[in-house]
């Protein structure tokens, strides 16, 4: 299920109604069940990256290794990025972090060790704003040329890698990340850990979906992600997972 065949699986089935009602009078009030239809497939396809409703996103890795992603989103956020980084180091495991372009300034020794540690750094908007989702493409486009160059000056490094805020993807956005030659990262397990949940279940939910080829997405922003990181880790450990970077696991390139 594409916006592409969506959109013309409506336009056939509105079309069948409007011949109907000229043929044989119905009601046009049909127009409503089409309509339904085709807003809530919009609004899931919008909201489920995993769908690839507007555009392919990559969420997962088809490999017979026991190879996995650790992604972090929000930083850089100069207390708990750091320590992040620092139980990174403590496994050896490297990791792909989705900044948002508006947190760099202040943070530009976190953005610099974060490179200068072997991790992967992508563009997550330079807002990350609630109303992000309605800008127009020249919106968008500004959003990540803004992240772009805040993160060149820093790294001196052009990213191809691309999350959009919240997960969200619109025609727009698709548009814009294209124009701009970026590949749109998704996930495959949701940790969940900007919720109200404890380290404990959410260590519990990530664990339970782990499998070869996953991306997982946590948030450098608290200090519950740290602990349910080291808790992961183990884990990965323990049962002979292999952490790979996220351009690693799906074979792309992380910068140009």
């Amino acid at each position: 299920m594409t916006f592409k065949s969506t959109r013309n699986s409506f336009i056939i089935a509105i079309s069948v109604v409007g011949l109907l009602h000229l043929s044989f009078g119905i009601s046009l009030g049909w127009l409503i069940l089409p309509g339904t239809v085709y807003l809530a497939l919009i609004i899931y396809g919008s909201a489920i990256i995993q769908s690839n409703f507007f555009a392919y996103a990559y969420c997962h890795a088809n490999v017979s290794e026991k190879e996995i992603a650790l992604s972090f989103d929000d930083g850089p956020n100069r207390e708990y990025t750091p320590q992040v980084l620092s139980t990174l180091a403590q496994h050896n495991a490297p990791a792909t972090f989705f900044v948002i372009g508006k947190n760099i300034q202040g943070n530009e020794s976190i953005l610099k060790q974060i490179d200068a540690e072997g991790h992967s750094i992508g563009n997550h908007s330079y807002t990350h704003s609630f109303y992000v989702d309605f800008k127009n493409l020249q919106g968008f486009k500004n959003e990540l040329n803004q992240t772009a160059e805040s993160v060149f000056k820093v790294i001196g490094k052009r990213m191809k890698l691309f999350r959009p805020p919240y997960g969200v993807t619109t025609p727009n956005l698709v548009k814009a990340s294209n124009s701009l030659n970026y590949s749109i990262i998704g996930w495959t397990i949701r940790s969940f850990d900007t919720t109200s949940d404890s380290a404990q279940v959410i260590t519990r939910r990530v664990q339970t979906q782990i499998k070869p080829g996953a991306i997982i997405l946590f948030h450098d922003t608290s200090d519950k992600t740290i602990q349910v990181l080291k808790q992961t880790l183990n884990f990965a450990k323990e049962n002979g997972y292999k952490i790979v970077s996220v351009e690693q696991l799906l074979k792309i390139e992380a910068y140009e």
